[in-house]
């Protein structure tokens, strides 16, 4: 089982920056392909950024690439999503989520946060 906290979210203004947090209650963390995800109002829940268990192969949603980093901590637990040059368009509530397999996709992802809201104002 694996439990994950997010932190870090908040209310800022358009063009500010914010680091997402997101702890990890398990054994062996690397063994755990990381991704963070967003959802807004009345939408899906999206791919944001995506991280492997060694940290070396890191992938972007096309709206947030060049702006967002994810970064991870295996001594530590903990991934991170550093969120630079926010819009109104990234309000949302974030999730950091766990699995075995390297995905964009929800549905391969086994464990999940339970969200921070995230909210940029114009």
């Amino acid at each position: 089982q694996v439990q994950l906290v997010e932190s870090g979210g908040g209310l800022v203004q358009a063009g500010d920056s914010l680091r997402l947090s997101c702890a990890a209650s398990v054994r062996t963390f690397s063994n755990y392909d990381m991704g963070w995800f967003r959802q807004a109002p009345g939408k899906e829940r999206e791919f944001v950024a995506r991280i492997t268990g060694s940290g070396t192969n890191l992938d972007y949603a096309d709206t947030v690439k060049g702006r967002f980093t994810i970064s991870r901590d295996n001594a530590k637990n903990t991934v991170y999503l550093q969120m630079n040059s926010l819009k109104p368009e990234d309000t949302a509530v974030y999730y950091c989520a766990a699995t075995w397999k390297l995905s964009r996709s929800r549905s391969d992802y086994h464990y999940w946060g339970q969200g921070i809201q995230v909210t940029v104002s114009s």
